[in-house]
């Protein structure tokens, strides 16, 4: 069994369903399908509004060329200092961007303030042409610490950063998880909150390689057919990444995912805080549940078989004794139940 994470867990029987469907017959190549094309629309349905939605393979293909069209390579891109574009893509940001520079930022929990950001760029006053001027606020919904922004945070950093002439980016590998524990509208997580450009991701929660980029301003996706193209990131046979979004919006998939990982994640958690010597580090709000063990107990856990990532970041408040358990789609009450199981008797 694994807690390591939800990128494990294979695929949905509902989109092998789907790509097995799309297989049928010679469609056009390049996204000229209308499966595609059907998609496309169901996006602008789910979302309540007239947009732009692109589809790549792999959420850092998404993430660094999202912020591609948000920022020249002359300025800054800033974002928490334990996100995924900071800590976890290779400078992928820096690279599809032409160099633009990140600023991270601490925040309790993975998410940024106000007061935060305001701190960090009163660091950089404007002084051109020698300082790197801020272009781009980006955020992570839920977080890489398995929390989750409210609207109205959502609401108050966005008018900052709007105010401030700043766009605002949302990586939302795990946004699913972000909606399914909220009880919000997809809508009201993203552009009624501000949000220019959302990353979709789908890879995390039963697809194999499904990542949309939305444009809540189709103004703003100027380019980008052309930067995914260049990047190579246009697949030729489109519709086997639109058969995946095609079943994982139909009936609320996405959501029923989603929620069974969340549920899990919820049940591990208070489970683990229920046993003398275990103590979580972060409020559980989506699939990730981090805690701090007695010394020696995650290395044993990792003996018997039971995958956790010691997960030390910037900003770590445990010292190194921090243990990330992240679950999925597939995850079931009774694994649950064994491991806690395992836990109590090795402490």
């Amino acid at each position: 069994m694994t807690f390591a994470s939800d990128n494990w867990a294979g695929a949905a029987p509902e989109i092998i369903a789907a790509i097995a469907d799309a297989n049928e017959g010679a469609v056009p190549a390049y996204g000229g399908d209308d499966l595609t094309k059907r998609v496309e629309r169901r996006f602008a349905e789910i979302f309540d509004c007239d947009l732009s939605v692109f589809f790549v393979a792999t959420g850092g293909a998404a993430n660094g060329l999202a912020l591609s069209v948000m920022t020249p390579p002359y300025a800054m891109v800033l974002c928490h200092e334990e996100s995924h574009i900071q800590m976890d893509e290779c400078a992928g940001p820096e690279f599809f961007t032409g160099g633009a520079k990140l600023l991270p930022i601490a925040g309790a929990g993975g998410k940024l303030t106000v007061d935060a950001i305001s701190k960090a760029l009163s660091g950089f006053p404007e002084r051109p042409p020698h300082g790197a001027p801020a272009s781009v606020l980006s955020l992570t919904q839920g977080t890489e610490c398995g929390t989750r922004y409210s609207v109205d945070e959502l609401k108050s950093l966005t008018k900052f950063a709007h105010d401030a002439g700043l766009l605002v980016h949302v990586d939302g590998a795990r946004f699913a998880n972000a909606v399914a524990a909220s009880g919000k509208s997809p809508a009201d997580l993203s552009w009624r909150s501000g949000v220019d450009v959302l990353c979709f991701g789908g890879t995390k929660n039963g697809c194999i390689a499904a990542e949309a980029v939305v444009f809540f301003d189709k103004d703003k996706a100027h380019d980008f057919e052309m930067r995914r193209k260049r990047a190579g990131h246009l697949w030729s046979k489109m519709r086997f990444i639109a058969a995946q979004f095609d079943a994982y919006l139909t009936d609320d998939l996405w959501l029923r995912l989603a929620g069974q990982a969340n549920q899990m994640a919820a049940k591990l958690s208070a489970g683990l805080a229920a046993i003398d010597g275990v103590a979580i580090s972060y409020p559980t709000e989506i699939n990730e549940v981090f805690a701090c063990f007695p010394d020696g107990i995650a290395e044993k856990l990792r003996a018997e078989g039971y995958w956790l990532y010691p997960w030390i970041t910037p900003g770590d408040p445990a010292n190194g004794k921090m243990s990330r358990m992240i679950t999925s789609f597939r995850t079931t009450d009774e694994e649950v139940e064994t491991y806690l199981d395992l836990v109590r008797r090795l402490i």
